[in-house]
């Protein structure tokens, strides 16, 4: 492997070019034209325009990204997360081209990016999953005799969906009437497939993921779990691992239950199963996530194992250095999504030029960020700037130091949501560990 193209933007694209030259990898960036000066673009070897500001026309873009690939002489392409990450399609252009996928195969992203598809698989593989429809519902007349077995409150959910996209909560059978419709056109507009399948409503769970890495020669391992139950409206704002409720006993549960996961869809690369996990301590697979996650780094300042180095070795070949027995956990990591945003403006989205900036630093803070002094962020796209990830002996210790570094954090120019975060770092039940998804609403922040 000797030129990887990063199919992204933003901060992921700089921390994937970053791993590549500690490996002496070549990089070649792409950007759409909001982004021509973009931190990614200057610190990548070459870098190549490849469409308008519109994410359909630049990143969502497969011939020109496939092109830019062939111009700039790149045998890889790491897709981030977002945009073309879990896309089959593009990964099996990808595989057709000759040009490396940095992921799964094609066929793996297709088998598992159907939810329902996937939750069949894992009953195959004897992992717990959320009583619910079997694979995606006929028609409304379906919904409501699935929903009347299992009981409501049920939810609705995109079967190709992510990112918190095309779910309703229905607890009674009007409900479930009125928000049917209503997801299936999320659906369709998000994802391009109008698909739903249904769900027992879990109250009040955690949310608990767990981190995979799978070769090629039939080795996989887990790296232990990470919270991300501080979500506002199914989107993750705060993780933090180890979790609160995970102990030893219930990590090698989950994590066999992930690595089972793995195996029976024949998977490789990096990729993250998450779990619902109830107040009795049980635990359901959601979905598996093809890619790498936005939170990734909390794990990789707990192990030590740089998740970005290894997909990279994967996809080239290579044996995992490393068995099961010896991934070492240590410590306590928590990330904080800084966005630009108002919340006291509902969250709105807050583009603009950065007059000035001042990012926090000192012994286990990490900052994973493409954005300078000057910069101007472009109304084009996700609302994440930069991610504030703390390492400290202890969960307490872990604390302080995230309050510091948000103390310390200094973005002018546009709004961001770093007061919000501080609110919840500081909150008494945030401290004890006591929350579950219903934590920003019930707290009412």
């Amino acid at each position: 492997m000797n030129k990887i193209l990063i199919a992204n933007r933003g901060e992921i694209a700089v921390r994937i070019i970053r791993a590549c030259k500690e490996m002496n990898i070549k990089t070649v960036a792409i950007y759409s034209e909001a982004d021509k000066n973009a931190l990614h673009t200057r610190l990548a070897d070459e870098s190549i325009c490849i469409g308008p500001a519109e994410p359909q026309k630049s990143y969502l873009n497969i011939k020109n990204i496939i092109e830019a690939a062939y111009i700039t002489g790149a045998d890889s392409i790491h897709p981030g997360f977002g945009f073309l990450s879990e896309n089959a399609q593009f990964a099996k252009i990808c595989e057709e081209s000759n040009i490396k996928f940095i992921g799964p195969s094609s066929k793996v992203i297709d088998l598992l990016g159907n939810k329902s598809n996937s939750k069949e698989l894992m009953k195959e593989a004897g992992v717990p999953v959320i009583p619910g429809s079997e694979g995606s519902v006929k028609g409304l007349k379906d919904a409501v005799v699935i929903a009347e077995k299992i009981g409501y409150p049920v939810m609705l959910k995109a079967a190709a969906g992510g990112g918190g996209k095309g779910i309703r909560i229905a607890n009674n059978k009007d409900e479930l009437e009125t928000n049917y419709n209503i997801v299936k056109q999320e659906a369709k507009i998000s994802f391009n497939d109008d698909e739903i399948y249904i769900e027992k409503f879990i109250k009040n769970p955690r949310h608990v993921e767990i981190q995979i890495l799978a070769d090629e020669h039939g080795n996989v391992v887990h790296l232990g779990e990470r919270d991300c139950t501080i979500q506002r409206k199914h989107q993750k704002l705060i993780e933090e691992t180890p979790s609160t409720i995970v102990d030893e006993k219930l990590r090698n549960k989950m994590g066999n239950a992930a690595v089972k996961a793995a195996k029976i869809a024949g998977y490789t690369s990096c990729g993250t199963v998450e779990f619902l996990v109830d107040s009795d301590k049980n635990f359901y697979f959601m979905e598996m996530n093809t890619r790498i996650q936005v939170e990734h780094p909390i794990t990789e300042m707990r192990t030590g194992i740089d998740i970005v180095k290894e997909q990279i070795r994967i996809v080239a070949g290579e044996e995992l250095k490393f068995k099961q027995k010896e991934i070492e956990f240590r410590g306590h990591s928590i990330e904080c999504r800084i966005n630009a945003e108002n919340p006291n403006k509902n969250f709105m989205p807050s583009p603009g030029q950065i007059k000035e900036i001042n990012l926090p630093g000192g012994n286990g803070i990490r900052i994973d960020t493409a954005i300078y002094n000057g910069y101007t962020i472009p109304p084009n796209y996700d609302s994440m700037i930069a991610k504030i990830i703390v390492f400290g002996n202890t969960r307490n210790e872990a604390i302080a130091k995230m309050k510091r570094a948000l103390e310390e954090l200094v973005i002018d120019g546009v709004d961001t949501n770093r007061d919000f975060l501080f609110s919840i770092i500081r909150n008494p039940n945030f401290i004890r560990g006591k929350y579950d998804t219903s934590f920003i609403e019930v707290e009412k922040f």
